[in-house]
């Protein structure tokens, strides 16, 4: 029998070890339970057919409008990119080509800070804000619910921040503002800086 499907991928770094930019308790339900079950419901759409050994990207690529891959593939994916680009030595500044990046897209990191958290607050309901490539350039966008720029073409995330309530309601209530600020200081940036030097321009 062949044994197919997507592994919930473990952290590189404890659940509490975000605080106090991001609580542990919030870390460990976003993670094992949230995260966890976007993965079997994406197994169990899958398992037995002729996607059950795509690649993720090429799966909801390719099969976006099957809901059940657009809701859980794109939720598989979108976490695991979440959670390797945070870590408990966030924050501060990128450096490099993606330093020289922003500047020249949004003329100041400062800027790109600043349109991002819009992109985040102005997302109505459940989604995502997301830092792209696209030909070289970088671009800032939000999509809804579980869906991300690489299903519709707009570009190759390298930076993703869930803006789902479950993301951080537990910590900041209502408040996705304070959760936005509190989130820069863990981003690593060396994370987005790789995942910006393997797209290809």
């Amino acid at each position: 029998m062949k044994i197919m499907g997507f592994e919930l991928p473990e952290l590189d770094y404890g659940y509490d070890e975000l605080e106090p930019h991001i609580d542990a308790e919030t870390m460990e339900l976003h993670h094992s339970k949230h995260h966890a079950g976007y993965t079997a419901k994406l197994n169990a759409a899958i398992i037995d057919t002729d996607m059950d050994d795509m690649p993720i990207e090429e799966l909801i690529v390719e099969h976006f409008e099957n809901p059940a891959v657009r809701n859980n593939g794109g939720g598989y994916w979108n976490h695991c990119l979440f959670w390797k680009t945070m870590g408990p030595n966030g924050g501060g500044m990128p450096t490099g080509k993606l330093a020289a990046a922003i500047d020249d897209s949004f003329g100041s990191f400062e800027s790109m800070k600043e349109q991002f958290a819009n992109a985040a607050m102005t997302r109505f309901g459940s989604g995502w804000a997301w830092l792209c490539v696209s030909s070289g350039t970088l671009s800032i966008c939000s999509t809804g619910n579980q869906d991300n720029p690489l299903m519709t073409s707009e570009g190759i995330p390298i930076l993703g921040l869930d803006v789902w309530e479950h993301a951080y309601y537990k910590k900041f209530g209502p408040g996705r503002g304070d959760y936005i600020d509190s989130w820069w200081n863990v981003v690593d940036w060396s994370a987005v800086s790789q995942n910006f030097d393997d797209c290809k321009f």
